[in-house]
């Protein structure tokens, strides 16, 4: 649904007022009616098991199936339904005078509509289209986004709990995280190079701890054996 609404504003420069959509999952996300409200588009829903409130709708669909799914046969391929149904809108339906449009064609009554001038451009439909959550980044600095692992070369952010953003209007770009006010791109994991790198995770010891001290302990043994005060002890003590 996000692709069929990215398309159609693409394809005119131009948003809707409004959508009228069914009540099915495929129109009810979360990250729809968040792009509506961040577009200024209305987002409409019928009433449930209310067929009269989709009345032009359901006769659409009758008129599609008489006049054209019931003479298609056996398609070869749905490449083949697609074309087939692409030609019965643009050389027939959209032309064709409708009597529920006094005499007039979709086509005519499209064109002379009145339209909402507000353009849109990719950043806003990029920026309506961001979405965030909260993920753990693991300690070799990898992190799950929509089952694909992603790695960050930002070592002090391992084991952190972080907000990871990312826009759906091209889902393959790469998500980032967001933390203290800063972005940090994540990029896809290459399991055998971070297989290969140092991790500095926060719970790390600090390079250097208790290698001042030497390890000796025959000597220590034979400090206690004679009761003498060790160097070593007093050192360690400082």
């Amino acid at each position: 649904m996000l692709s069929l609404l990215v398309k159609a504003i693409r394809s005119t420069d131009r948003l809707p007022e409004a959508l009228y959509l069914d009540n099915g999952a495929t129109y009810t996300g979360d990250v729809l009616a968040t792009a509506c409200s961040r577009l200024g588009v209305g987002l409409l829903h019928a009433t449930p098991h209310d067929p009269q409130a989709r009345g032009k709708m359901e006769c659409f669909w009758r008129t599609l199936r008489e006049g054209c799914l019931d003479h298609i046969g056996t398609p070869g391929s749905l490449h083949d339904v697609q074309v087939r149904l692409l030609a019965f809108l643009g050389k027939h339906y959209h032309i064709a005078p409708h009597a529920s449009l006094m005499g007039k064609s979709p086509s005519e009554v499209y064109e002379s509509a009145p339209r909402n001038e507000e353009t849109v451009g990719e950043a806003a439909l990029a920026a309506a289209l961001t979405v965030h959550g909260r993920r753990r980044v693991r300690r070799d600095g990898t992190v799950e986004i929509g089952g694909e692992t992603f790695e960050t070369r930002t070592g002090f952010l391992a084991g952190r709990v972080v907000v990871v953003g990312r826009t759906l209007l091209d889902p393959t770009s790469d998500p980032w995280i967001e933390h203290e006010s800063e972005r940090y791109l994540l990029g896809r994991v290459n399991a055998e190079e971070n297989a290969r790198r140092k991790k500095h995770g926060p719970a790390q010891k600090r390079a250097g701890r208790g290698l001042d001290v030497p390890f000796d302990p025959t000597g220590a043994l034979v400090d206690a054996l004679v009761g003498r005060r060790s160097d070593r002890g007093e050192e360690r003590a400082r």
